[in-house]
């Protein structure tokens, strides 16, 4: 035969290996001595390319080549006659509901020499009495007796799903479907358990494999969805789940996904098309109506977006009120002053005690609106509010010192700035504030040094036109 170098890759080298290990003798009793010496085999031994043989020479590969000698059938321990009146008497009393007693049989039948047959009803019983943890180390002694030992594998990586162990569930199942297990639902759950490892590429393919063997139940191909969602295969995923909609329409998480798919595809209509047909269903959650007020915020329907944040807030007001701050903060910024205003109203009447930070960010919220209505006075009372809150929040001391300044109160003012100069992440705004407050006095000379230091912490290129100005100014003053 004609040596040729292949990719491993390719379907050809798969063939002529096979083809080599079948027709050529020497090849063959090579490879199985050295698999058993752990010698490893030589090219002019076996006629591969280097590159053929590290895949035989790998030492996994080779272990299951040793393996291979038994029959594939052969994926049950061997029982002696003995041992297999003692499982039958088991049978009898766990079929006469007398568990108990059956387990201390078992019990005493366990040692290091005892069938894996053995072990492996023992573990069935505790996995039927939900003692996962007992059942799960025996399964392991099973397996360890007997590693083809299919039904115990299958049963250890259902124990491990049912723990939320997906890093140990995974390789237990795929050892199942190695040893020719490979059913659509231990596909199923290998998919499950890739998934919640966020190995989404392998999920995909074992949610296909189990859609292939059962393509009637719905959990597989709602895994299969979800996998090509979070490898970002948005159409994809709106194809998949406009498939499983027309036969489920009344699934309201497979509207959600396919709404959130179209998020991905940047298609915010669709998407709140289908956020609103699920809230007339009566089956929104607080994320897709946060998400429907997020999209009605782009698209500058306020209040529409206060609507939807409401709603959200009501199915959990304390647990969404972080989401519908970060809202109000959107809207004052955007000038929606009375829609603001709305969901801070809703927020302090329904959401209860709040954190301190949350608190604060409520505040700064009603200052700012009360600065929008002219109400200094108020302004003023929050602000000191949020100061007896947090005596290092720099942004209420300098919006004191600003409402102090705007009152014709210099020296509160000062006290104010030099209280937040003296916080290292407002410096630099404080002794801003500070300077512009001097300059509007005439104090030049004092301003620059203000000035100066606030540059040296952040540069701006506004301020450093603003301070050349000032210089000028105290310049002519001095002439």
């Amino acid at each position: 035969m004609n040596k040729i170098s292949v990719c491993v890759s390719c379907p050809g080298f798969i063939y002529r290996f096979c083809l080599i290990l079948i027709t050529s003798a020497g090849a063959y009793l090579s490879g199985v001595q050295a698999a058993q010496m752990d010698v490893p085999l030589e090219p002019k031994l076996s006629g591969l390319s280097r590159m053929e043989l590290d895949i035989f020479n790998d030492p996994v590969f080779k272990k299951r080549f040793i393996e291979s000698y038994i029959a594939e059938t052969d994926i049950e321990p061997r029982i002696t006659v003995e041992e297999r009146d003692q499982i039958q008497k088991i049978l009898e009393l766990i079929s006469a509901d007398k568990a108990n007693e059956a387990v201390e049989k078992l019990e005493k039948l366990r040692n290091d020499a005892a069938s894996a047959v053995i072990d492996f009803t023992l573990a069935n019983i505790y996995f039927q009495q939900e003692k996962l943890e007992q059942a799960a180390s025996i399964y392991q002694v099973a397996v360890g007796k007997y590693p083809k030992f299919r039904r115990a594998w299958k049963n250890l990586g259902l124990i491990y799903i049912r723990q939320g162990d997906f890093e140990k569930a995974q390789p237990a199942l795929s050892r199942v479907i190695e040893l020719g297990g490979g059913d659509a639902v231990t596909y199923g759950l290998l998919g499950y358990a890739y998934s919640s490892l966020n190995n989404n590429i392998s999920a995909e393919s074992a949610y296909r494999m189990a859609i292939l063997l059962d393509p009637v139940t719905l959990d597989w191909k709602m895994g299969l969805a979800r996998s090509l969602f979070k490898q970002e295969k948005y159409s994809d995923a709106v194809a998949m789940c406009g498939q499983l909609i027309a036969d489920k329409p009344d699934r309201a998480d497979l509207w959600l996904l396919q709404a959130n798919a179209y998020i991905g595809l940047n298609q915010p209509v669709k998407a709140a098309e289908i956020y609103t047909l699920v809230d007339h269903l009566g089956k929104s959650t607080t994320d897709s109506l946060n998400m429907l007020g997020d999209i009605y915020i782009n698209q500058e329907l306020y209040d529409m977006a206060v609507k939807s944040y409401i709603s959200a807030m009501e199915k959990d007001p304390q647990h969404n009120a972080d989401r519908a701050i970060r809202a109000a903060k959107v809207l004052a910024a955007r000038g929606s002053l009375e829609q603001t205003r709305q969901i801070i109203d809703y927020i302090e009447k329904n959401a209860g005690s709040l954190k301190d930070d949350a608190r604060k960010d409520l505040l700064k919220l009603r200052a700012r609106l009360a600065v929008a209505d002219g109400s200094g006075e108020e302004e003023v009372r929050v602000l000191q509010e949020i100061v007896e809150l947090d005596p290092l929040d720099g942004e209420a001391l300098i919006l004191l010192g600003q409402n102090s300044a705007r009152n014709g109160d210099t020296e509160k003012a000062v006290f104010y700035y030099e209280r937040a100069e003296a916080i290292e992440k407002y410096e630099a705004d404080a002794r801003v504030r500070h300077a512009q407050l001097l300059v509007k006095n005439g104090k030049y000379n004092e301003a620059l040094p203000l000035l100066r230091r606030a540059q040296a912490i952040k540069p701006r290129d506004n301020i450093q036109e603003y301070l050349e100005q000032v210089e000028r100014l105290a310049k002519n003053q001095s002439n």
